[in-house]
């Protein structure tokens, strides 16, 4: 059978999503927990690799298994073989035909910058920082010029693996919360450091370094070393994953993102 999970996780302990040979990864311990509840070996692929020090509230992953285990042996059993920032927070069968990463239908990434002349301590690891004041006017005028159906070139890793560099950028919102800018970012997908690179270039803009039209010739240019450097992983959440009503998954509400309410209400 097939069987779908929801999973969140604290990124800061991690070395990314993807299985690596010292066992570090999200992927190594979800697996190895999942293998001691199913009895056998298991497999999982994922709806978005994430980097190291990346974060997720609302992952979803899929595997397949001989064993019959009730859902809640998916979630509990499987979370008490866990570190504790790694979770399991739902599980469901799904039909054969059912892929997390294929049938997704787009993904949200919500990424939290405390704006403050003093680095964060209590919020280490948990968001990213900038110093200087940002002007958020001139940060939303830059954003809606990556809006659409792009080659994102510019904004792409050269360890990107996809096969396109094109992508439909949906909706890129930007908001404050007294001293938090919150960047809202929703594609059909996302190529590797896409957006951590899109963030660190509009900061560029925020604090004056290059004006809003700027962006846009970055974008037209595709050129990677046009653009700002990687921005800091520590503040970015895979928040949502979208699938058709058809696969009968939990969904998580763009209201819901990030549960980490307290961090940013004012």
């Amino acid at each position: 059978m097939r069987v779908a999970l929801g999973i969140e996780y604290h990124g800061g302990g991690f070395c990314g999503w993807q299985t690596q040979p010292a066992a570090c990864s999200v992927q190594d311990k979800l697996e190895h927990a999942l293998g001691q509840i199913a009895g056998e070996s298991i497999a999982t692929i994922c709806a978005g690799r994430t980097d190291a020090g990346v974060h997720a509230l609302a992952q979803v992953v899929h595997f397949d298994t001989a064993a019959d285990r009730p859902e809640s042996a998916w979630v509990r059993g499987t979370n008490a073989l866990l570190p504790s920032t790694l979770a399991v927070t739902w599980a469901t069968r799904v039909e054969p035909r059912f892929h997390a990463r294929y049938s997704a239908l787009g993904r949200s990434y919500r990424y939290v910058l405390l704006n403050h002349a003093v680095r964060p301590a209590a919020d280490q690891g948990r968001v990213g920082w900038h110093h200087r004041p940002l002007a958020l006017d001139a940060m939303r005028s830059a954003a809606q010029l990556l809006i659409g159906d792009h080659d994102f070139s510019a904004f792409r890793s050269s360890e990107c693996q996809a096969r396109s560099p094109v992508r439909q950028l949906r909706s890129l919102e930007i908001a404050r919360r007294g001293d938090y800018v919150i960047f809202d970012l929703c594609a059909n997908a996302f190529l590797h450091h896409m957006v951590r690179n899109i963030i660190g270039s509009l900061v560029y803009v925020g604090n004056g370094k290059h004006p809003p039209q700027w962006l846009g010739e970055v974008l037209a240019g595709r050129d990677r070393t046009h653009a700002a450097p990687t921005f800091d992983a520590s503040g970015l959440y895979l928040a949502q994953v979208e699938y058709g009503a058809e696969w009968g998954l939990p969904q998580v509400s763009r209201a819901q993102m990030p549960r980490l309410a307290y961090l940013i209400d004012t």
